[in-house]
């Protein structure tokens, strides 16, 4: 019995020890192996804000599970990037992350929420409770990814979760609120997808304009306000 749970303690700790490995000559990522959990997105977050104080940072991108970092050619740091990811990661801080709340206004169903009722036969669930649960929720943006601003958002009830379509969309417009599997989200800009569309929102989510193009960022905590059906 004891040999089985020294096993089996291996094993676990084989499946949740960090990684890390290059992704190109100049560029490093930190692998955090097991299911995602907010509290490992919030030290990854962490994480994030800690790797952009050093010198010679190019970009920081955190991921689910992952967070990947790329250095000037000739960043002092270069040669030891993976050792100081893992030696960060270890002393990474999920109490400290503090976050934004964004709260976005939605008008549901209508010709822009054109799957609601494909939502609600999936689900077996009336538009209405759709409507409820998915504006009910508070869900928290785990990264983004996809196009610029589109923000994966971890939270939404389970009860609501509905496959994409067999037949992605050639054009989806921008602002419309889907569902894709067991995650929601916004399309920020019009591009092809394949997510269920529920709703629609006038607010702007990408701005290459800005300083901070994106006005969803990871960690942040969202809210869908309802604003009634859509005309």
């Amino acid at each position: 019995m004891a040999s089985h749970a020294a096993a089996a303690e291996r094993t676990a700790n084989v499946l949740t020890t960090p990684r890390t490995y290059w992704v190109s000559e100049t560029a490093g990522t930190l692998d955090i192996p097991g299911s995602p959990s907010l509290e490992r997105q919030r030290r990854i977050w962490w994480l994030a804000d800690h790797m952009r104080a050093y010198a010679g940072v190019r970009e920081v991108v955190p991921g689910m599970n992952n967070l990947t970092v790329e250095l000037d050619p000739a960043a002092p740091a270069l040669e030891s990037l993976l050792q100081l990811l893992l030696a960060a990661w270890d002393k990474s801080d999920a109490i400290g992350w503090s976050s934004r709340q964004i709260d976005i206004p939605v008008r549901y169903g209508g010709t822009a929420g054109c799957d609601l009722d494909e939502v609600a036969r999936h689900t077996g669930l009336s538009v209405a409770d759709i409507v409820r649960l998915h504006s009910s929720a508070e869900y928290t943006v785990y990264f983004l990814g996809f196009q610029p601003g589109f923000a994966y958002l971890g939270g939404m009830d389970p009860r609501l979760t509905t496959p994409r379509r067999q037949q992605p969309r050639p054009a989806v417009p921008a602002g419309s609120v889907a569902i894709g599997g067991q995650q929601t989200g916004v399309y920020p800009q019009v591009s092809p997808g394949g997510w269920q569309l529920i709703g629609h929102t006038s607010l702007r989510l990408f701005n290459s304009a800005l300083d901070s193009p994106s006005l969803m960022l990871p960690g942040d905590t969202v809210r869908f306000l309802n604003l009634g059906d859509a005309p």
